[in-house]
């Protein structure tokens, strides 16, 4: 059985997911959010009292690891929900709180081999769609199809703020949202293991000005030539 691996990079709130999703329900893949796995871990980590935004506790997280149960279910909706040691969280990782430590909590180089790891095994037995941060360049550098999602910094902001604020009116203020998406963005270039990088080999798709249906189409018409 041939196996096809899609790998799904770029900056937060570029609209990744949105199409990662797509794509696998058009394929018929699986979908692997790997973004829902570090903040169901920094989620963990801030239940636990080991993360805040001033200060995380490296070595208790690093420590608790085998503690953190990740899973995904479909709804009767067919969403996928994440699920933490037996727990529904998908509302809860997606909280300001969580956005505001998941960057420093997945720098942490045992948090990203282990979840590394994991993610590497899900591609072994089944084709798929994966997005993240660092899925072409480590988690699958030999994937037959890269792409990366680009967007404007201030697109993105109104986006997620709209997000937010259809989930949570009032919570967060649209400038909070575009600085955090901004300190996110330097500290996933910057850090030291699996930084955000554009792979080489990656075909580069700016979802600024696009609808989700065109991006999905420009998309698409990538599959069959890899």
């Amino acid at each position: 059985m041939t196996l096809i691996r899609i790998a799904v990079d770029g900056y937060a709130s570029t609209g990744k997911s949105t199409l990662a999703k797509r794509l696998a329900s058009s394929l018929g893949f699986l979908y692997i959010d790997t973004g829902a796995m570090y903040r169901m871990v920094a989620l963990y980590a801030i239940r636990q009292g080991w993360a805040a935004p001033d200060a995380i506790n490296a070595t208790a997280i690093n420590a608790s690891l085998d503690k953190v149960n990740l899973a995904f279910a479909r709804d009767a909706g067919g969403k996928n929900r994440a699920i933490l040691n037996g727990e529904d969280v998908e509302e809860a990782i997606r909280t300001m709180e969580v956005s505001r430590v998941v960057s420093s909590v997945s720098s942490l180089v045992p948090v990203r081999r282990r979840l590394v790891a994991q993610q590497q095994a899900m591609g072994q037995s089944q084709s798929l769609v994966m997005d993240g941060r660092d899925i072409g360049t480590v988690v699958f550098p030999d994937a037959e199809l890269k792409l990366f999602v680009t967007a404007d910094a201030d697109v993105r902001a109104t986006r997620r703020f709209a997000e937010m604020e259809s989930a949570n009116p009032g919570a967060v203020s649209l400038a909070e949202v575009k600085a955090n998406l901004l300190q996110r963005d330097q500290e996933d270039r910057e850090r030291l293991d699996s930084p955000l990088l554009q792979a080489q080999d990656a075909l580069v798709l700016d979802n600024s000005s696009v609808s989700p249906d065109e991006l999905f189409e420009q998309a698409m018409r990538l599959v069959p030539s890899r």
